[in-house]
């Protein structure tokens, strides 16, 4: 392990994190909020917080896919999304909604090197991210597709968007 780099639970608490909140409202598959984790720990993400009737940990879908991430990434769960945003406002994050929606802003031009903290917002894997929630938030990023298909897993749309977002701030850095 200690080639590959990895670092140790403590390591990563400690670790300086992305500024980035995850929000994940009524995720139906545990087995997708584990891969979720895993993500959130790969690119070292502030914190995920689950909203509605996600599954949260512990649990044992959420840890046969999180590989153990479920306990090094900070989560926090919320009754409702809107209750989630209300804490993030707070904090002083941009809210964004990731989602297929009028208005919304193409992934790869979104800029996310000018925002300090960001909260990218994840919706059930049938019906996306509900109006009320896309409502209070300040835009929609949605990730293009091309093919017969115009939806991915959650959790692979998660991994494309963080990819975007640790990408663009590492080319920000230098």
């Amino acid at each position: 392990m200690e080639e590959l780099g990895r670092k140790s639970i403590d390591e990563f608490r400690q670790a300086l994190k992305n500024p980035v909140v995850v929000v994940l409202e009524n995720i139906r598959s545990a087995y997708n909020v584990g891969s979720i984790f895993r993500t959130a720990d790969a690119f070292l993400i502030e914190a995920i917080y689950i909203c509605g009737y996600s599954a949260k940990p512990p649990h044992k879908e959420i840890r046969k896919t999180a590989l153990g991430a479920e306990e090094t990434v900070a989560w926090k769960y919320f009754r409702t999304a809107p209750e989630a945003i209300a804490e993030l406002r707070e904090k002083g994050f941009k809210i964004f909604a990731v989602e297929q929606a009028e208005n919304s802003s193409k992934l790869q031009r979104v800029n996310f090197g000018h925002e300090k903290e960001v909260a990218l917002i994840f919706g059930n894997e049938v019906t996306g991210v509900e109006q009320t929630t896309i409502d209070r938030c300040d835009g929609c990023i949605e990730i293009p597709q091309w093919g017969m298909k115009h939806s991915l897993n959650i959790a692979t749309a998660v991994g494309v968007v963080l990819w975007e977002f640790v990408r663009k701030k590492v080319d920000d850095i230098g």
